[in-house]
């Protein structure tokens, strides 16, 4: 199954780890590929692929989909990037 997802936030190499680790240690997820460019994540999976939870942990680590951004998530963002950049 593959899932793609557009966010917000996503500004570098820090950013797109924090992002792959977290989701490919969520269950049945076998590969994440990001592209910085349009912010769009693509997930593959083994099993089907809970979109909600998958959008909510995005969320929750200052990622949003596209046009539910704030400034909490903006602040988020800056601390996944930055432990991104030193894992």
């Amino acid at each position: 199954m593959e899932l793609n997802i557009q966010v917000e936030n996503l500004k570098c190499g820090g950013c797109i780890n924090s992002v792959k680790k977290a989701l490919l240690n969520s269950l049945g997820v076998k590969d994440v590929e990001i592209d910085l460019e349009t912010g769009t994540i693509s997930i593959q999976s083994t099993n089907e692929i809970n979109e909600n939870e998958i959008v909510q942990k995005l969320a929750q680590m200052g990622y949003p989909k596209v046009g539910e951004n704030d400034l909490g998530k903006k602040i988020k963002s800056y601390v996944s990037c930055a432990i991104g950049k030193f894992d």
